[in-house]
């Protein structure tokens, strides 16, 4: 894996070679067999893209032409860790996986359940760059507070390097906080906590009053790191969602939890209809697919109902919707599976709350009958 994210593999375990062609064999993914589980990759899917290192690019080895044999591939996934790292073995890379996603997927735990806390449904929107994201974000968040204006709103925003797009989310009137990775080409979990902590001040029900001896007036919100007690929080406490717009990569952000409640993936349709299957693990990991740029259809080749059938090859479950920040097609439907998001979370949040005041009640009755055992014999 990568330094930073976790692409890797080992110099010990050479690329597994394909040679294929109509009717010829392959030793990894037959072309078209449309079966696939999310943690699977095949080879050889898309040979019109492919290309060999030995044919200059051309695409086609000596002859091709007139035999039609697909270009040689060079699957440097054939192995445990599904990843290539010069220099580095296949079991060091499962071990530094293992060992730096393990412990990113703690503090997505610890984020999760501030999330719960705060009555916050997080969405962490991935996409490929120049897909439209922080274009159909802004008109989401415009429309959203015309629609709610209760609803509390915040973004993370994350890039290499500068604050373009947080300041593009200003300028709706949202509170956003610019995390800037640097060499890192996807948020992680501690970079989504110490990012929350700041926009915590901006929660609706951030600040409560607590009336001074002497100056009654004066409020005071809860310091951002206490976590507090989620079975004080008020009822039906789900009124902020949480937009995570995450490094524009369809690689590295499929693996790292940042404790949101659903991945949002956003293709648009000046990319290629193929990307589902070219980037399996992200599709597999959405609960969403915005198909963007609707509009530009009657311009570009793009097969919109091609993509969305090798999205479902991919994961049969995913919701599809097409939409245009530009013309506003769809955005009502996207808006509408914002609100049904949030209804369930908020579902969840009284559930818990629900759990969490019969299990003090129970521990308050054990506590009495422990205390009114003590003092019976005394009274006697």
């Amino acid at each position: 894996m990568c330094v930073v994210c976790g692409c890797g593999e080992s110099t010990e375990h050479p690329a597994r070679i394909e040679k294929g062609g109509h009717g010829g064999e392959r030793t990894s993914g037959e072309h078209g067999s449309g079966e696939r589980t999310s943690g699977e990759r095949t080879s050889g899917e898309h040979t019109s893209g492919a290309r060999s290192s030995s044919d200059g690019g051309g695409g086609r080895s000596a002859g091709s032409a007139a035999t039609g044999a697909y270009p040689t591939t060079l699957d440097f996934s054939a192995n445990a860790a599904r990843v290539s790292v010069p220099g580095m073995s296949t079991a060091r890379a499962i071990r530094l996986e293992e060992d730096v996603l393990g412990a990113n997927n703690r503090v997505a735990a610890l984020n999760r359940s501030r999330f719960e806390e705060h009555g916050v449904l997080a969405l962490n929107l991935v996409s490929s760059p120049g897909s439209g994201k922080t274009t159909l974000l802004c008109e989401t968040l415009l429309r959203l507070q015309r629609a709610s204006p209760e609803l509390g709103l915040l973004v993370i925003e994350g890039d290499q390097q500068s604050r373009i797009d947080a300041e593009r989310i200003g300028q709706t009137g949202v509170a956003a906080v610019q995390v800037n990775t640097g060499k890192g080409c996807h948020l992680d979990a501690p970079m989504v906590e110490r990012a929350f902590t700041a926009l915590h001040a901006h929660l609706p029900h951030a600040h409560h009053h607590h009336p001074h001896p002497q100056h009654a007036h004066h409020h005071h919100p809860h310091p951002p790191h206490v976590h507090h007690d989620p079975s004080h929080a008020p009822p039906n406490a789900v009124g902020a969602l949480l937009f995570i717009e995450n490094v524009g990569n369809l690689v590295c952000p499929a693996l790292w939890d940042l404790g949101e409640d659903a991945k949002v993936v956003v293709l648009s349709v000046t990319e290629g209809e193929d990307k589902p299957l070219k980037y399996p693990d992200m599709f597999a990991a959405a609960s969403l697919m915005l198909l963007n740029k609707v509009d530009l259809l009657a311009h570009v080749r793009f097969d919109a109902d091609r993509c969305e059938e090798l999205a479902r090859q991919i994961s049969p479950g995913i919701s599809i919707l097409r939409v245009s920040a530009y013309t506003g097609e769809c955005m009502d439907a996207w808006l509408g599976w914002l609100g049904s998001a949030l209804a369930q979370k908020r579902e969840r949040a009284q559930r818990l709350r629900a759990q969490r005041l019969r299990q003090s009640i129970a521990a308050l009755q054990e506590e009495l009958a422990q205390v009114e055992a003590r003092e019976l014999p005394a009274s006697n």
